[in-house]
């Protein structure tokens, strides 16, 4: 009995100095339930040299960042066919993507939590939300306005800004700390998009032989700074937050600033506007568009960043070409190619020497993700999924009975 007693209080005295986690993911690489580490003891996870590169995840990310890149093509390509009807209405052409945005995802926010909660998250969080909102309201209407004095290719130059915007942004306020191979990735993708702008000087002409318009151009400054200063804070509210919430929230504010706005600055042009079968399908496929861009683009800001996000729409001038060869008859570069390939290349070095987590790992929710909410796209959701499948039994039991790793190192 003397015995047994002494052998218990030694346990206890032993769990004293080296207390268990009660997150399973506190540790960066999981250990026996008995292993004598504390979080700091634990030795490092060690997955190698592109690990991310050979998980099924990175294409996930790298396909849907070109299928955004599309969906902001396809946006691009419908503004520049209103504005060719003499149809431009900034304010007013977004209007009804936050109202359709609105029934869909507040709708669905209102069925999950009621109204009373609903009511409780606009009245804790709905500054945060309008901020967000503001935020993109503006960056529509200024680069739908830009529209009406450049050319698509001279409006994508200056999304280059948006990179710059989200990349200082990310360090001073998120804590992300950029590694070279990320940097290097960085200045690859841009240096793609300086060949395919070396390759139209050489050919002394702007894309479409629309000469740009300085007007133009700032409109589109401001309009890509307005969308870095949003890509951040989205980023960091879709990783808090469920998407249905952060969607929601974003179009319901979003429909009443964009309504006011257009109320006030779009009268005068709703008037000239030419109102035709055409200009109802530009709008309703401009609409479409962006609907479909506002519901996948929580998703990678989650998996990976709103940097990464940034340089990967880079491709949208090389997608605007080959649309533009068939609506607006562009000629296509011989150089096009190579920048293409120049910009995947970046992206590829982006994610070259990241852990299987990649950017999913968010330094501002905390060594375990325990800030975070776990879910769709998550490192929290991912890790927690992984460990499930692999042990087949909760996410605890497979930490405390492996020494696989289940964590992700920082950025």
């Amino acid at each position: 009995m003397r015995s047994n007693m002494t052998e218990t209080l030694k346990e206890h005295s032993e769990l004293a100095i080296h207390p268990q986690a009660e997150d399973p993911y506190t540790h960066r690489r999981s250990v026996p339930a008995n292993a004598e580490y504390t979080a700091e003891e634990v030795p490092p996870a060690k997955e190698g040299s592109f690990a991310f590169l050979r998980t099924p995840r990175f294409y996930l990310v790298l396909f849907i960042g070109q299928i955004l890149a599309l969906c902001l093509v396809s946006t691009n390509t419908f503004s520049l066919l209103l504005v060719g009807q003499g149809t431009s209405i900034p304010a007013f052409q977004s209007f009804f993507s936050y109202v359709l945005l609105n029934l869909v995802y507040t709708g669905y926010t209102l069925h999950k939590y009621g109204l009373k909660k609903w009511a409780q998250v606009v009245r804790k969080d709905g500054w945060k939300y309008f901020i967000l909102a503001f935020l993109d309201v503006e960056g529509n209407y200024f680069v739908v306005l830009a529209y009406r004095y450049t050319t698509m290719l001279s409006a994508q130059l200056i999304n280059f800004w948006a990179i710059v915007v989200v990349v200082i942004l990310s360090f001073l306020f998120l804590r992300v700390r950029y590694r070279i191979p990320q940097i290097l990735g960085i200045l690859i993708c841009c240096g793609g998009m300086g060949v395919l702008l070396a390759s139209d000087a050489m050919d002394g002409v702007a894309l479409g032989g629309m000469p740009t318009e300085l007007k133009g151009d700032l409109f589109m400054l401001l309009g890509a700074t307005m969308y870095g200063l949003s890509n951040v804070a989205e980023e960091f509210l879709v990783s808090k937050k469920p998407l249905f919430e952060v969607i929601g929230q974003l179009a319901f504010w979003g429909m009443l600033i964009n309504g006011t706005q257009a109320g006030i600055f779009d009268r005068a042009s709703f008037r000239t506007a030419t109102w035709n079968r055409k200009v109802g399908g530009y709008m309703s496929g401009y609409t479409l568009s962006l609907f479909t861009f506002y519901s996948v683009m929580p998703i990678l800001l989650r998996m990976s960043s709103a940097a990464f996000f940034n340089i990967s729409i880079l491709t949208t001038s090389f997608w605007g070409v080959l649309i533009g060869i068939r609506v607006f008859g562009y000629v296509i570069r011989k150089l096009y190619p190579v920048a293409f390939v120049m910009i995947v290349l970046g992206l590829i070095t982006y994610f070259a020497f990241q852990n299987s987590l990649g950017e999913s790992r968010k330094p501002w929710l905390g060594v375990n993700q325990e800030k975070g909410i776990a879910g769709v796209g998550t490192a929290k959701r991912k890790v927690k999924v992984d460990m499930e499948a692999g042990y087949g039994g909760s996410a605890a039991g497979g930490v405390a009975g492996t020494g696989e790793t289940a964590g992700a190192t920082g950025k």
